[in-house]
């Protein structure tokens, strides 16, 4: 029988014992045997800082975000691998679509977002300038660096594409390589996984290793530079954040746990309207999909009291037509259980929640199966309960399968209060199309969530329902749910930085931050910097423009033009008698199109084009008589990778006689970069 292989120091490692036997989670077959006897966890780790994190590092933001996507579809194109292994770990192939697209999806989400909202630069610089000193001479900025150590990544079972997938991509950004251990029951998964990627040679050495079986000692080499991010049970990620190591060192530790998450149907939500079947069908869905092994599935259900009959009855009526087995068949709509251990862990469970409630639809005796032996194979029955909302139990035992306790309640504060008992959950539902539940609930039970769906008629259509993280929002939550965050967009990316500090002279901070600081030298030449492509062009290259005079006739000319006839421009009277104003004043567009008059180099040139305008602000009127000067400096060169362009944000500082600023904002330009 295969054991299954370990990915490190770069090279594949295979135990010298037998391991532990795993089984396909249909048939009940042994397919693979799993142990991580003989690896050197110091030395992985060791080599991750040393190989994989310095050629991250060579890289910028765009190049590592651009590999992710070359990765991404290198995967896609062997998806079908994927999918067959997923099946013996009982997944259907819509859940193997919600796993492994899934995370192939978060790979091109990230690269996408690293390219769009990241530098073309190894440092992030957050946030702006800020003065420490009244003449200028003194400033400071934050900046974000990668840490120089190895992302520890450990893994749940349920999710062996998507689980590694959707902590690697921001890691890899960031610059800071990945060491994955799986959960054993699906490892052999994530080892084909991990394969693919190894063997594609896309991603540099070293960026990415595997530890199939136990995690043994690692955690005892984890310095102040490493990361560890878990998912799985509660009790478990408190064993691993009060690791001694872990503890000593200050190690940022991440966890995503089980949590007791809940739905919540609105009054409004009566029998036949829209509101009413999508939350009995959301409900099944989240009980069915993956067999209910989903972090984010619904565990309670909290509906009006008046309408528990008609949601049980409804309920059971869909979950009825839910037919189980063999995901190969394609009439199967619910798989197996990850294994017989974790169908007796839920049965366990169930034992617990029985003495709060009863069944109303499922039987823990048996169950009808299609294509498969339901003893061999890791099978059971959707369980749909219903209990008293104020006993303790269905807010504290997670039933970690197909698995859903009814409850009722009887007013807003009965229900958020009800939420709030799940000590802290990954994700809740509102179905309802009353704003005013949803915003009450919303504000009651945010602090209790990492996530919220607010489901209606309207988002019905396009939306990922209730238990489907997505890269570009947070996917964690607190107290019981772990305290943690993953993915986040871009905040997944500045959890593997350390944000520094940097206080010093204007001149020495655009030095080290690559962006053109106010109060930094500029160099004025005789070459207008618009004629300058990329590799010409450099921060601090400035033109200065102007004077010319703001007349009446331009403001009156600029009125009966754009069909601004706002009355600070128009009206003397009532111009004079704004405080703001004092009399008649150009508009601030027109101050703006006057400044690019001044700056533009008109002729066909490395600038392609001029796509926009931020931080735009009017700081002082400009009366009929005025003089405007404009100053343009390169503030910011961020070159586009695979393209013949890149970007350019110029710093706009337009004045009057006298030197003082009456407006100020960043001009964004592509250039060619030859």
């Amino acid at each position: 029988m295969a054991l299954l292989r370990s990915y490190v120091s770069g090279r594949w490692h295979t135990a010298a014992s037998d391991g532990a036997p795993l089984h396909d989670a249909v048939t009940g077959e042994e397919i693979a045997r799993i142990s991580s006897e003989g690896v050197d966890m110091a030395a992985a780790l060791d080599y991750g800082r040393r190989t994989g994190g310095p050629a991250l590092r060579e890289l910028t933001f765009h190049q590592r975000a651009a590999l992710l996507k070359v990765l991404a579809s290198h995967l896609l194109e062997h998806k079908e691998e994927l999918y067959a292994l997923s099946a013996k770990t009982g997944a259907t192939s819509r859940d193997s679509l919600v796993d492994v697209d899934g995370g192939i999806g978060v790979l091109f989400a990230y690269s996408g977002k690293g390219r769009r909202e990241l530098p073309n630069a190894k440092v992030y610089v957050e946030g702006p300038v800020e003065p420490l000193s009244k003449g200028g001479t003194f400033v400071g900025q934050h900046i974000a660096a990668p840490l120089r150590g190895v992302a520890v990544q450990i893994n749940a079972f349920n999710f062996p594409v998507w689980g590694p997938l959707e902590k690697f991509a921001p890691a890899f950004v960031a610059g800071v390589p990945s060491l994955i251990k799986p959960g054993s029951q699906t490892a052999y998964l994530t080892e084909k996984l991990v394969e693919l990627i190894v063997n594609s040679g896309i991603i540099p050495e070293g960026s990415i290793q595997l530890v199939c079986g136990s995690a043994g000692d690692l955690l005892d080499h984890v310095t102040a530079q490493d990361l560890v991010s878990f998912t799985g049970s509660a009790s478990t990620a408190l064993r691993l954040r009060t690791h001694d190591a872990v503890v000593r060192n200050s190690v940022r530790f991440n966890a995503e746990a089980d949590s007791l998450n809940c739905s919540i149907l609105g009054p409004d939500a009566t029998p036949g309207t829209t509101e009413f079947d999508l939350f009995v069908k959301q409900l099944v869905a989240e009980m069915t999909t993956k067999a209910g092994q989903k972090c984010t599935a619904i565990r309670r259900a909290f509906v009006p009291a008046a309408l528990l009959d008609d949601v049980a009855q409804a309920t059971a009526e869909r979950l009825a037509k839910v037919t189980i087995g063999n995901p190969a068949n394609p009439d199967v709509r619910m798989g197996a259980l990850a294994g017989l251990e974790q169908r007796e862990e839920v049965r366990r469970s169930l034992k617990a929640l029985l003495d709060a409630g009863d069944i109303v639809y499922g039987d823990l005796a048996k169950v009808d199966v299609i294509d498969a032996d339901p003893e061999r194979g890791a099978f059971m029955s959707p369980v749909l309960l219903r209990a008293d909302a104020d006993r303790a139990e269905p807010h504290e035992v997670e039933a970690f399968g197909p698995v859903s306790t009814l409850m009722p309640y009887t007013s807003t504060d009965h229900v958020v209060d009800l939420a709030a008992r799940g000590h802290g959950s990954l994700v809740g539902s509102i179905v309802t199309a009353d704003a005013d539940f949803a915003r009450e609930v919303a504000h009651g039970v945010a602090p209790w969530h990492g996530r919220l769906l607010v489901l209606d008629a309207e988002d019905a259509k396009e939306s990922t329902g209730h238990g489907s993280p997505l890269p570009g929002l947070i996917h964690g939550g607190p107290g019981r749910a772990g305290g943690g965050e993953e993915m986040g967009g871009i905040r997944g990316v500045l959890h593997h930085l350390q944000r520094t500090a940097i206080q010093g002279s204007p001149r020495m901070l655009a030095e080290i931050t690559g962006q053109w600081v106010a109060g930094a030298p500029r160099r004025t030449e005789e070459v207008h910097p618009f004629r300058k492509s990329l590799a010409d062009l450099r921060i601090g290259d400035s033109v200065v423009a102007g004077p010319r005079t703001v007349t009446q006739a331009d403001i009156d000319h600029f009125s009966e033009f754009t069909g601004d006839t706002f009355y600070a421009h128009t009206d003397p009277v009532a111009a004079a008698a704004n405080e703001f104003f004092g009399g008649i004043v150009a508009h601030g567009y027109l101050i703006v199109s006057f400044a690019a008059g001044l700056f533009v180099s008109p002729e066909p040139g490395p600038v392609l084009a001029n796509y926009g305008l931020e931080n735009l602000r009017f700081l002082t009127p400009v009366f009929p008589g005025d003089e405007l000067t404009v100053t343009l400096t390169a503030k910011q060169i961020t070159p586009r990778e695979n393209a013949e362009y890149g970007e350019v944000r110029w710093d706009a500082d337009v004045t009057k006689q006298g030197g003082e600023s009456v407006a100020k904002y960043d001009v964004l330009t592509l250039v060619a970069k030859q």
